[in-house]
Order: C-alpha cells, then sequence, then structure tokens
C-alpha cells in the first residue's frame, strides 16, 4: 500500500511539473531542438552523407555543392557528415560527465549532509580545497596524466564538477534530514543506507536536476575546449571542439570551417541552459498555479 501511495505521488508531481513546463514556451522550443540533435546523433549512420574519416584531397576546402552541402575541410572530408557524427562525441562528453560528477557529488553530498560532525567538515575542507583550482585546469591536468581520448576526457570533466554537486546536495539534505518523516524512519529502525536512499535522496533531489540540466551544456562546452588543445577526441574521430582546432588555420580564407561546429556547439548549450531554466520555474511551488 505504501509502495503504492509512492508511485502516485511520483506520477502526479511529475505531472505537475511536465504541466508547469508546458506553459514555457522558450523551454519547450529547447527540448524540441535538443530532441533533435539527440536523434541527429542516434541516426548519425543514417543521415551522413559520407563517412566521417572518408577524405577526398582533390576536393580539399571545396565550396558548398550538390555533393557537399556546406562544404569540405583540408583533407576532403565531408563537413555536414563530420558534425553529424560530431555530435555523437560532444554529447556523450556532456551526457556521460554529468552522470559521473552527479552520482559522486549525490554521495559525497549525502554523506556529509546526513552524518555531520568531523564526517561533514573533513569531506567539506576537502571540497574547499579542490574547488579553489580553476575547473577547466583540474579538467586538462586529469586529461593530460590519463591521455588524450574520448574516454579520459569524460573521466577528467566528471571529476572536475563533482564539488558543486556535493555542495548542492549536501544543503538540500540539511533542510531534509530533520523532517518528521526521517525521525519517524529512525524510530522504526530503518538502516541509515535506507533513510538516505528512500526518503532524504529522493525528496531533496528536484534542484540537482536543474543543475544537472543545465551543466550538461558546461560540460559540453569543456569537452569541445579539450579537443580543441588536443586532449579531448583523437583525429580522425569528429567531434565539434576538434573541428574548431583544426580550422584555427583557415579563420581568414574558410571562416565557416569553424563557423558550423561553433554554431553546433552554441544551440547546444543554449538549449541546455534553457531547459534548465524552464525547468527550475517548473519544479518552483511558488510559481504553481
Amino acid at each position: 500500500m505504501a509502495k503504492r501511495i509512492r508511485k502516485a505521488r511520483k506520477k502526479s508531481r511529475m505531472a505537475m511539473t511536465w504541466h508547469q513546463l508546458k506553459k514555457n514556451k522558450v523551454a519547450m522550443v529547447s527540448l524540441a531542438v535538443l530532441i533533435v540533435i539527440v536523434l541527429v546523433a542516434v541516426l548519425a549512420p543514417i543521415l551522413a552523407p559520407y563517412g566521417y574519416e572518408v577524405a577526398d584531397k582533390k576536393n580539399a576546402l571545396a565550396p558548398p555543392s550538390p555533393e557537399h552541402l556546406l562544404g569540405t575541410d583540408r583533407l576532403g572530408r565531408d563537413i555536414l557528415s563530420r558534425l553529424i557524427y560530431g555530435a555523437r562525441q560532444s554529447l556523450s562528453m556532456g551526457i556521460l560527465a554529468i552522470s559521473i560528477s552527479a552520482v559522486l557529488g549525490i554521495l559525497i553530498g549525502s554523506i556529509a549532509g546526513y552524518y555531520g560532525g568531523w564526517v561533514d567538515t573533513l569531506l567539506m575542507r576537502f571540497l574547499d580545497v579542490y574547488q579553489s583550482i580553476p575547473m577547466m585546469l583540474l579538467c586538462i591536468t586529469f586529461a593530460a596524466i590519463l591521455g588524450p581520448s574520448l574516454r579520459n576526457a569524460i573521466i577528467a570533466i566528471g571529476i572536475s564538477m563533482v564539488p558543486g554537486f556535493a555542495r548542492m546536495m549536501r544543503a538540500q539534505i540539511l533542510t531534509v534530514r530533520d523532517n518528521e518523516y526521517i525521525e519517524a524512519a529512525v524510530c522504526c529502525n530503518a538502516s541509515n543506507f535506507k533513510i538516505l536512499l528512500t526518503h532524504i535522496i529522493p525528496n531533496a533531489i528536484s534542484p540537482l536536476i536543474v543543475t544537472i540540466t543545465m551543466s550538461i551544456g558546461g560540460a559540453v562546452m569543456s569537452g569541445a575546449g579539450l579537443s580543441f588543445i588536443g586532449l579531448g577526441v583523437q583525429s580522425p574521430i569528429a567531434e565539434w571542439g576538434a573541428m574548431i582546432s583544426d580550422a584555427r588555420n583557415y579563420l581568414r580564407t574558410n571562416g565557416t570551417l569553424a563557423l558550423y561546429p561553433g554554431l553546433c556547439i552554441m544551440i547546444t548549450v543554449l538549449g541546455f541552459n534553457l531547459l534548465g531554466d524552464g525547468l527550475r520555474d517548473a519544479l518552483d511551488p511558488k510559481l504553481k498555479n
């Protein structure tokens, strides 16, 4: 019976959030754009007219034509095809990196906020030192130590963004842990792990959903930055940041080589940020009618 009640509450909460989100036209447009980008990334082998590694040096730096709608790069590779395949790598870095940082941050923040005392002090002082180092510098350091690759770039970005999630989760735990239903669970001899997993985290995680959504855009930017300096995705794999890096020597003569992937990054980051704003408004009880 209790499980049914919890499921009904979750469904009603999700339904109310979706109802509020639908009222925000900007957020819905952003969601639609992001869905299109995800579908393009998933269906890249079908949608791309050429493979991302197919090169034709005879047609290097060719202008747009019926055969190559956006032209070719310095190696004669089709730009449109590389943009389509590049969506896979850029989204992978953003989503997977934030998944790593969110899981670790929620775990650390939950432990610090629930147990308090010396555990909280030790973890928070460690995060103080950790967060005093600029995030991009941490990303570069970890990526350089692990070696340049997509997987290592994801790990580097994920580890670097942990402190923000941990601090926010700790703050939410502190507002939830003294509620009556937590005291009731303690009186019923529920284990600390069960209390955290079934009572505290589900009721404290709502603000983190907004932060996670908005942070994906930042992770996409960080991944593009790592690829730009040679510490992310390696050639010939297509990725938007790596494409900008390849085009930097042709900015004056063929600026569109950097413009196209730059626009893709901008649209993706803007889409996640605007969707995050919409979710924040939808999850705010003060704005619900």
